[in-house]
């Protein structure tokens, strides 16, 4: 017992089918193949993570919120990263520390 048609035409139609089932198959492949390639890339060229971040207030006058060490995951997108003298400066002004990264520990900082 087979599952294909016995007549001509139809495999005609089926084997057309196919075909053109397998284009659509292969340029969804090349397409995610080439989403692949560019995300790569772009990891590649992404700068390196600061190694410590200041996560500014509402408005460009606001005060910072938190001094972040860099890659910190409670970072907010209005962070930024600083030099070392930065975040310690900050910390020194009242800027409080991140209670998840702690950076003052990393810093050396004491109250």
């Amino acid at each position: 017992m087979t599952d294909l048609p016995p007549d001509l035409p139809r495999l005609h139609t089926l084997e057309t089918w196919l075909v053109l089932t397998l284009d659509r198959v292969r340029q969804q492949i090349a397409g995610l193949e080439r989403r692949e390639t560019e995300r790569q890339r772009g990891e590649q060229a992404r700068p390196p993570a600061p190694d410590w971040m200041l996560e500014l207030g509402l408005n460009r006058d606001a005060v910072p919120v938190y001094v972040h060490q860099g890659g910190c995951w409670n970072a907010g997108g209005r962070s930024r990263g600083v030099p070392r003298e930065a975040a310690l400066r900050a910390l020194t002004d009242g800027v409080p520390a991140c209670p998840h990264c702690r950076p003052d520990n990393e810093l050396g900082y004491l109250d």
